[in-house]
């Protein structure tokens, strides 16, 4: 009975450990959601800028499987080479060794201190409206629960516990390297989560239940097991998604077989080493986590060509001879879920791609009437399922992304993008209707003047300017351009007033056909909703629902409490 109270004292230990880890991760990630998202923008082709950016996300967000996944994620998206994931991957590894390092202080009897971190942290939660106080709380409250995590695991192998008997025995009878490895490579791959993994065996070997050597080669296979979860993320990924999840494993399996062999053969003077300058057990192994996956990553960098040349061979490319190719999203994949700044930065970019989409059919559309000709009629009805294809996917995402934990910044911006999108597929819709009247225009055998087919382009022209500011305004979120836009969309009011007041004057004077009047004032009524939708594009920065009059308060109120 006493070895199942201990494995439910030890699990318990596990659960709070990771809730601490959870708590401290969303703190860190959505406190840190803007730096995210500029490290993301910043993906290049330049290994040691990969590396440090997959380093930083990792320890900032503090999970290496995410991190993998939402790399996964870029690359079946199509947004990232592999060539260009492989740095990252390398990076990934040295950024989860900050779970360690920070795990390791328990060693130093700190659990009590960090215990009244975890109170004033839900404290904190529970009580304050500030964002940035509340992600301040909840990064507290984890890096208690982790400490208190710690000591709960470290109670189950203290004393005369029957689990600190049966693992001190199991672990006299199983020392084998290679055994070790399997045993930590296969219960990471359980639990999915090297950390929690790592805090096992902090706690372990701070109970002075399993040995330094032990742990060691304990540690290799944890960097082996995590790989897990890229594997289950790619199933069902494109094959370059697959090969950034082999090179995830082709890396650990590289970097973990070379350390294995070193430390098989200088076993003793490593442990003594380490025991030397290192007070603790706990930052022993810390430390050699550290050592172990910044020395891995040095060496393999000059080679990630070679590594992703090599995953390539093993995962070869499929053979698709006369298929077409299906709608998708561009930019989002549901993997980076597991991380809602990654998520927001990849959505913006979605958008922009519809955007884009809709902004070519208007132009194409005016075109054709401009010129009396269908000639993109067939391209432009394609694009607009497209259009409406990306709608659905990013409202469908959307909800997805509403059910998992994100900031209060964030949650606006989703309400918001509800909109936009609803906004950016009515353009698209009136994009439709200029061919299709366009169409009827041809049927009929009639035609605009010169007059009018002027001050159609004259409002054509200013709607594309108003395009490009409304959509530069959603991108870079540039409060001070919101007027040029507004004021814009005035200039468009007064020309739709103005031009239909022309065009009367030229049906009187029988310069128009009246045949085309019903036609002139639904072109020109069409791009002045047009230019609605743009200005609610604009200012759904600072308004869910685009309003100008809601955005210009909260702006207002901003800058008051500024001063």
């Amino acid at each position: 009975m006493g070895i199942i109270l201990s494995i439910f004292a030890l699990l318990g230990g596990v659960g709070v450990f990771m809730t601490g880890m959870k708590f401290m991760s969303e703190g860190l990630e959505h406190g840190a959601g803007k730096g995210i998202q500029r490290l993301l923008g910043k993906i290049s082709n330049n290994r040691f800028a990969g590396a440090g950016i997959g380093a930083a996300v990792t320890g900032i967000i503090q999970s290496s499987s995410a991190t993998t996944v939402m790399v996964i994620g870029f690359v079946n998206a199509g947004i990232m080479t592999l060539l260009q994931a492989t740095p990252i991957i390398v990076g990934v590894n040295v950024g989860t060794t900050v779970t360690g390092l920070i795990s390791a202080l328990s060693a130093f009897k700190v659990t009590s201190y960090f215990a009244a971190f975890a109170f004033a942290g839900i404290f904190i939660v529970m009580f304050s409206k500030k964002e940035k106080v509340l992600m301040a709380g909840k990064i507290m409250s984890g890096i208690g629960l982790i400490f208190i995590g710690l000591e709960l695991m470290g109670m189950a192998f203290k004393g005369d516990s029957a689990l600190n008997a049966v693992m001190t025995n199991l672990f006299t009878s199983i020392s084998f390297p290679l055994l070790l490895v399997l045993l930590g490579m296969i219960f990471t791959a359980i639990i999915q989560s090297s950390s929690a993994f790592i805090g096992i065996i902090l706690a372990m070997i701070g109970a002075e239940v399993l040995p330094l050597e032990s742990a060691l080669f304990i540690i290799l296979g944890a960097n082996i097991g995590t790989c897990i979860t890229a594997i289950l993320a790619a199933i069902g990924a494109s094959v370059n998604a697959k090969r950034t999840a082999v090179v995830h494993l082709l890396f650990n399996i590289t970097g973990t077989l070379v350390f294995v062999i070193f430390l098989m053969i200088f076993t003793d003077p490593i442990v003594v080493f380490l025991q030397k300058i290192i007070p603790t057990a706990q930052f022993q192994v810390a430390a050699f986590h550290t050592f172990f996956n910044v020395i891995t990553a040095l060496l393999v960098l000059p080679f990630v060509k070679q590594l992703a040349h090599l995953a390539e061979i093993i995962i070869p490319d499929k053979q698709t001879v006369g298929e077409e190719e299906d709608f998708k999203l561009v930019y989002v994949d549901e993997r980076l879920l597991l991380t809602p700044p990654a998520a927001v930065f990849q959505l913006k970019k979605e958008v922009k791609n519809m955007s884009d989409l809709a902004k070519e059919n208007l132009v194409k559309s005016i075109g054709c009437l401009l010129k009396l000709n269908t000639f993109a009629k067939d391209k432009i009805f394609q694009d607009e399922e497209r259009i409406n294809f990306i709608n659905k996917g990013i409202a469908a995402f959307l909800i997805k992304l509403s059910s998992v934990s994100t900031s209060k910044s964030e949650e606006v911006f989703i309400g918001s993008l509800h909109h936009v999108i609803s906004n950016i597929e009515r353009i698209g819709d009136y994009a439709q209707n200029f061919v299709e009247e366009t169409e009827e225009i041809i049927e009929k055998n009639i035609s605009f003047s010169e007059a009018a087919l002027r001050e159609i382009k004259i409002m054509y022209e200013k709607i594309i300017e108003m395009y490009d500011a409304a959509i530069d305004v959603f991108m870079t979120e540039d409060v001070s351009k919101l007027g040029f836009v507004a004021a814009i969309e005035d200039e468009v009011d007064d020309m739709k007033k103005n031009f239909g007041t022309n065009h009367i004057k030229r049906l009187n004077d029988r310069n128009c056909k009246v045949d085309t009047g019903a036609y002139f004032y639904a072109v020109i009524s069409g791009l002045e909703r047009v230019a609605d939708h743009l200005t609610n594009i604009a200012f759904s920065i600072k308004s869910p629902s685009g309003s100008q009059r809601e955005a210009m308060a909260i702006i207002a109120k901003e800058q008051k409490a500024r001063e």
